[in-house]
């Protein structure tokens, strides 16, 4: 069963501005979008996001109707990509574990972060930073995977990007 709840927080402090949000909990995704994010406008509901991602088949579901950045790419080596980009000043939108497989387990992410620039977002870059410290945790077990098997963590990640897609494109 899939739920979508939307809270609406107006009136919470921030750096001295008032700052009004929507948080989405969508599936396994926690996808904030905030009206005024540390002097940044970030539009709910116009697509102002990109999807980077390491998956093939999100790539080639999603590359003629988002933005897409298709990294070949290891799960930990994704993760630096993204946060190379947030230290460019992107927001991440999504959480870089969102699942209930481990890292290391599927070879598969898919991110949202912003296509906005704007001063390096601290709690960004503190949440990419923990999730490639816990990916190191693990042992790489993507190589022993047969064609179906990697297929199937292909489908995995897409519905869980798909899920947190129609969180974000609804708004």
């Amino acid at each position: 069963m899939f739920v979508i709840r939307a809270n609406y927080y107006q009136g919470k402090r921030q750096e001295g501005r008032l700052v009004h949000m929507i948080v989405f909990k969508a599936s396994f995704f926690y996808i904030k979008f905030s009206i005024a994010w540390r002097g940044r406008v970030i539009p709910v509901g116009q697509r102002n996001y990109i999807v980077i991602t390491n998956n093939p088949l999100v790539s080639d579901k999603l590359h003629e109707i988002r933005e897409v950045i298709y990294k070949e790419a290891s799960y930990e080596g994704l993760l630096a990509e993204v946060r190379d980009r947030i230290h460019e000043g992107h927001v991440l939108l999504t959480h870089p574990l969102s699942g209930s497989v481990k890292p290391n387990e599927t070879p598969y992410k898919s991110v949202l972060i912003s296509s906005g620039k704007g001063e390096i977002d601290e709690r960004s870059l503190s949440i990419i930073e923990s999730a490639i410290q816990a990916c190191r945790k693990f042992e790489d077990k993507t190589g022993r995977y047969s064609a179906g098997v990697l297929e199937d963590f292909q489908l995995i990640d897409w519905t869980l990007l798909e899920s947190g897609l129609a969180s974000a494109d609804a708004w």
